[in-house]
């Protein structure tokens, strides 16, 4: 089967080559999407990920999803304009189906804002991600539990990856989310996630 994988903010898709090589092992063709947040905008982004969407439709073959972070919201909102693709799975690592309050936080930052632009205001906001339906495809949610625990911190002691919460990678209110003990930008390196993902794109 083939696989799509699509990374975070701030990441290539470099950062998948890890993944990639486990979903080939296991005898899946992996496919690979990328973007700059800094160099595109936002809808942008979703035009050509759509239309990568659009050529896997055309193959009539069940195709996997696996993103990260930011990737994860792309793909939710592309696949709502390709209805005729057929989806095995989507594997959600890390990925903020609700507001995440990091982005709200670090938006006041100039730096971010220059860095993430359309993407980072869309992140940043509390009423963009509620706004996109629900999956109808066969969906995995993964988050990390590594972050830190002050109640200090941002998370108030909530379990988190450093940059999401894991109550922050639900859709619906019944979700429970694969819980691990990895950091947000190194989730999809884990082993154990990696073994996740490939039980997802075999169910």
């Amino acid at each position: 089967m083939k696989v799509l994988l699509v990374h975070g903010l701030g990441r290539t898709p470099c950062s998948m080559f890890g993944l990639g090589s486990a979903l080939r092992r296991a005898g899946h063709r992996t496919l690979y999407f990328g973007y700059s947040p800094t160099l595109e905008t936002l809808p942008g982004i979703l035009t050509r990920l759509t239309k990568k969407l659009q050529a896997l439709a055309r193959t009539g073959e069940p195709v996997g999803l696996a993103a990260h972070s930011l990737g994860g919201l792309l793909l939710r909102m592309a696949r709502l304009e390709v209805p005729e693709l057929v989806v095995h799975h989507l594997a959600m690592l890390g990925v903020p189906n609700r507001p995440p309050r990091i982005a709200a936080y670090v938006w006041k930052w100039r730096f971010f804002r220059w860095f993430s632009r359309g993407c980072g205001r869309f992140l940043a906001s509390a009423d963009a991600i509620p706004a996109i339906p629900p999956p109808a495809d066969p969906y995995t949610l993964i988050a990390g539990t590594a972050g830190p625990r002050n109640p200090r911190f941002l998370f108030r002691g909530e379990l988190n990856d450093g940059v999401v919460a894991a109550s922050e990678t639900r859709i619906r209110d019944a979700d429970r989310p694969l819980l691990f003990p990895v950091l947000h930008s190194f989730i999809m390196d884990d082993r154990a996630v990696q073994r996740a993902v490939l039980a997802a794109m075999m169910t």
